[in-house]
């Protein structure tokens, strides 16, 4: 017997698109195009897989632009992640960003669509302000939680509590972002609550090198900074850039 298709959306902001998992030629890689490869080979099947995901995005400007044109594609499976960059922003109600989840299931719900949710990982142990980002997230976490009690079908991946995670090693220069180690230990995560094997070593991939950390001076210039500006300038990374994926890709088995 064949095993029935897999059609995989991925719709989220920086976390999502795989920033900080960048391959030698630029690429951006990341946990959902890892996901994507890991379920193919664990199938033994084909994927098709697409990531509309947008850096710098808000949760409910991912909903607007993302979620339709994700639904539209007629997936299987989507995945939602948002709510990080609502979280340094200090008007932003937990409320609020919890609203967009409960607005992605409802819809999913209507398109029979299974949804993988997540939460980000933690990267308040290393951030200026971090015991702000701690309790927002904290609470982000609960409130998300309390809104697919009962929902057994809602495939879960939480990263956030995942104390591994929070360690320096799993995150790229600008402390915002995983880096390749992080993104992998995510996509084994995923894998793992769909029922599906995970390559070895996702789990724990070799520790980065000291030397490859930025000090924090030089963190200040090169990631506090610009971040910065982009605040006080009401910009964002993402601004005029594309969906990473916008149509189906083929992923073998």
């Amino acid at each position: 017997m064949t095993a029935a298709s897999v059609r995989y959306v991925a719709i989220g902001d920086s976390f999502t698109e795989g920033v900080g998992d960048e391959l030698p030629d630029g690429t951006v890689r990341g946990w959902a195009d890892l996901v994507a490869t890991g379920w193919a080979a664990s199938r033994g099947a084909p994927v098709e897989y697409a990531n509309l995901a947008v850096r710098g995005k808000l949760v409910w400007p991912i909903v607007r632009e993302q979620l339709e044109a994700a639904l539209a594609l007629r997936p299987t499976h989507l995945s939602f992640n948002g709510g990080g960059n609502d979280m340094l922003r200090p008007r932003t109600t937990v409320p609020h960003i919890a609203a967009a989840f409960s607005h992605v299931l409802r819809r999913c719900d209507e398109e029979g669509v299974r949804l993988i949710l997540l939460s980000g990982a933690n990267p308040s142990a290393q951030l200026p302000l971090g015991g702000l980002v701690q309790r927002r997230g904290d609470a982000l976490s609960e409130a998300v939680a309390a809104r697919i009690v009962g929902r057994d079908d809602v495939v879960r991946a939480f990263n956030w509590p995942d104390t591994e995670l929070s360690r320096p090693d799993h995150w790229s220069q600008d402390r915002l972002h995983m880096n390749a180690r992080g993104h992998h230990r995510v996509a084994a995560r995923v894998l793992e609550a769909l029922g599906e094997r995970a390559p070895d070593g996702w789990w724990s991939l070799p520790d980065v090198p000291e030397s490859a950390r930025l000090s924090g001076r030089d963190y200040a210039r090169e990631h506090l900074g610009p971040w910065v500006r982009r605040r006080l300038t009401g910009t964002s990374s993402g601004d005029g850039r594309p969906p990473k994926l916008p149509d189906w890709v083929r992923v073998a088995g």
